[in-house]
């Protein structure tokens, strides 16, 4: 992971991009590259969603955008020194917890906190 953030920053430094690569830019350009990968199943049936990779054109547009969302959110955590893969480890961890398999019921709902 560090190699992959390691080569988007060289290749925005190769092209004087530091600049632009603030937190609030980063920020907006990752919610727009995950707008497109959205965009792309917009309208679909839930079966149509499914089966989104079958098609050659459908399948390299997903890959795509999957690859900017992920670009984008690298170079995030490149800048505000966020190591991904910890803070991932940490809220699936605090997940496991909030959400227990077994056990006493809870009134927490499902939620992206």
């Amino acid at each position: 992971m560090h190699r992959l953030q390691r080569r988007l920053a060289d290749f925005a430094a190769a092209r004087g991009w530091e600049p632009y690569h603030t937190p609030k830019n980063l920020a907006v350009a990752l919610s727009v590259e995950a707008a497109e990968l959205v965009e792309i199943f917009q309208w679909l049936t839930p079966e149509q969603s499914a089966a989104v990779m079958e098609k050659e054109e459908t399948a390299h547009r997903v890959t795509d955008e999957v690859a900017d969302v992920l670009a984008y959110l690298l170079q995030f955590c490149e800048v505000l020194g966020v190591d991904v893969l910890d803070a991932l480890a940490a809220k699936i961890e605090r997940n496991e917890l909030r959400f227990p398999v077994a056990g006493a019921p809870t009134s927490d709902r499902h939620s992206s906190e």
